[in-house]
């Protein structure tokens, strides 16, 4: 198919997985299959019931296969994601609400599995954390594979991709994007739901496969066949560009493989700017599976481990053992690298064992990370015991979220000493003392920075967060997400007075959140003298690149001159201007 056969349509969507791709397309058709809704005689509700139990055996047998696979193919980690959809299938509150709407209101099991999964599904609209809003897809996942086999229909269909196929669907099981990965022949995937912490995302990044998730109606837009050129890095999709667009991407395409080459034989050299200022580039994980990734781009550790995803879809929260078998692999599988573990950052309303879900008025601000676990102790103290135990195994460090104030800080400390005092009683192995350190990423936490810097080993700012607090925007929002800006003078002047406070008290300052592996801001957060920056895997080459061919005190000159800028919109666009000069420069 010629390239300008048709008109060019351009789709934006977001960047999940960093890279460029160029393929046709293989459409995913994986149509939701239409639900029968029946009335039942009083006669056939205990067959119904015996008919449901029959698709969930099968549905659970299906899956511990499907995780056999995975995990023989891609290692443990990877079967973690299917083993949550197996635990949903157990989950008293999928299995008895269905239960009784079949004996109640005599329906179907179909229809029942339905409205079961679409109550399910609003209760995560009401939680604050990305990650787990996500996982309202792996409800729906569970659902029409149960409603699949309830109707004998085929759930795991083979998929036979041609070569350099670019994937599009509406959506993907993370058992679809697990197997389509690991064939080799997915050259990137696109998709019209899903986030940066869609299971999509998280394994397009594992595998650095180009991926761009959340593009709208890219599934009923694009046709089979069609030639698809996608930045993973801009969330940017060309259907059928033209030979010019084309020309730029298969260049963009040459220059990434260039700089993935460099970035292989430079990944043990430090990122350390022409005139000696060191920084140093780690990595964000969701799952263990992340990290061989991490090592082969060349983090230097691990900035943040999200421990959330061990509360996945269960009825009680994980064990003391579960947690710390997870810390100790993760520990183990860095082999000394600084790893930074954040305690659980959930809401109130989805935490394990919780059956009355009250739907808060303003869950990013309620009841929610260091806040929820002072109101649940013991929840806070079976994780802290797991860490305890688990330094033992590792380089670990572990920070706080959403810390407010002194008082959170002290009441958390305060809690980890009298385990650590209870675990040394009982003659329990423990590490040595490690780094205790914050999240900032309130406005409250920013102003008092100094203060904070006293009694915290470490500073790591969450910009998502502190910008969305900062600018009192929700960045969920469609109708608000284009005032969230990382260049905001009000949030360089945070940032700046959060690095100062680190420096005037002689503790280290990172950063984790999105902004720190994004290419356009990385002389500004060399020049606001970070010590630390934490990324996806893909990122690090391009931020390791931009920082070893500068000069720290031209970054500072750069970031004189936007500060003295006053819209978002000047600064953004006088920094862009720069760093395309620059990176236009670079081979």
């Amino acid at each position: 198919m010629s390239s300008q056969a048709t008109p060019t349509l351009s789709l934006k969507g977001i960047g999940a997985s960093p890279g460029v791709a160029v393929g046709h397309a293989y459409i995913l058709d994986r149509k939701r299959v239409r639900t029968p809704k029946l009335r039942l005689a009083e006669a056939e509700v205990d067959p119904e019931r015996m008919r449901m139990k029959t698709a969930l055996d099968l549905s659970d047998r299906q899956l511990s296969e499907l995780k056999e696979q995975i995990t023989r193919s891609e290692g443990p980690e990877h079967g973690l994601i299917i083993e949550a959809h197996r635990l949903m299938l157990h989950d008293p509150m999928f299995v008895d609400e269905v239960n009784r709407l079949i004996v109640e209101d005599r329906i179907n099991a179909e229809w029942a599995v339905r409205r079961v999964a679409r109550k399910l599904k609003h209760l995560f609209d009401n939680i604050p954390d990305e990650y787990f809003r996500e996982r309202r897809s792996d409800v729906e996942y569970v659902a029409d594979r149960v409603v699949r086999n309830l109707m004998g229909q085929v759930v795991d269909e083979e998929v036979s991709l041609p070569d350099h196929a670019v994937v599009v669907a509406h959506d993907l099981s993370p058992a679809d994007t697990a197997m389509m990965a690991r064939s080799g022949r997915v050259a990137g995937f696109v998709t019209d739901l899903g986030g940066q912490t869609s299971h999509t995302a998280i394994v397009a990044r594992a595998r650095s496969t180009p991926a761009v998730v959340g593009a709208g109606r890219a599934s009923e837009q694009i046709s089979p066949g069609d030639l698809v050129a996608l930045d993973g890095t801009r969330g940017l999709v060309l259907v059928n560009p033209t030979e010019d667009q084309l020309a730029l991407f298969h260049e963009t395409m040459r220059r990434h493989a260039e700089m993935e080459a460099r970035a292989l034989e430079a990944k043990d050299l430090p990122a350390q700017s022409t005139d000696g200022f060191r920084i140093r580039l780690v990595g964000n994980i969701e799952f263990p599976e992340e990290i061989s990734s991490l090592l082969s781009h060349g983090a230097e550790g691990i900035g943040l481990y999200r421990t959330e995803f061990m509360f996945l879809d269960r009825k009680s929260p994980p064990t003391e053992e579960e947690q710390y078998r997870a810390y100790r692999q993760v520990l183990e599988a860095m082999g000394g690298r600084p790893v930074t573990i954040r305690t659980l950052d959930l809401g109130g309303d989805k935490v394990p064992g919780k059956t009355k879900h009250e739907k808060e008025p303003n869950p990013a601000m309620g009841l929610r990370a260091i806040r929820y676990c002072l109101a649940n102790r013991e929840l806070f103290r079976v994780q802290l015991r797991a860490l305890l135990r688990a330094s033992v195994h590792g380089n670990m460090r572990m920070m706080f979220p959403l810390i407010c104030g002194m008082s959170e800080l002290r009441e958390a400390r305060s809690e980890l000493e009298a385990c650590r005092t209870e675990l040394g009683r009982a003659g329990v192995p423990l590490g040595k003392r490690f780094q205790v350190g914050i999240m900032v990423e309130t406005p409250s936490a920013a102003l008092i920075a100094d203060r904070l810097a006293q009694e915290a080993d470490f500073f790591s700012v969450g910009t998502n967060d502190l910008i969305q607090y900062s600018l009192a925007i929700d960045r969920q929002n469609r109708d608000v997400a284009y005032l969230y800006k990382p260049l905001h003078l009000s949030v360089l002047r945070s940032l700046k007075n959060i690095v100062s406070a680190a420096k005037s008290a002689g503790i280290p300052v990172a950063m984790c959140g999105e902004m720190a592996g994004d290419p356009i801001y990385a002389l500004v957060l060399l020049a606001l003298g970070f010590d630390e920056l934490s990324m996806t895997a893909g990122q690090i080459p391009t931020v390791k690149g931009i920082i070893r061919e500068s000069s720290r005190a031209d970054a500072e000159q750069l970031l004189e001159t936007a500060m003295e800028l006053t819209t978002a919109e000047e600064i953004e666009r006088f920094i862009r201007t720069e760093m395309d000069r620059r990176l236009g420069e670079q081979p």
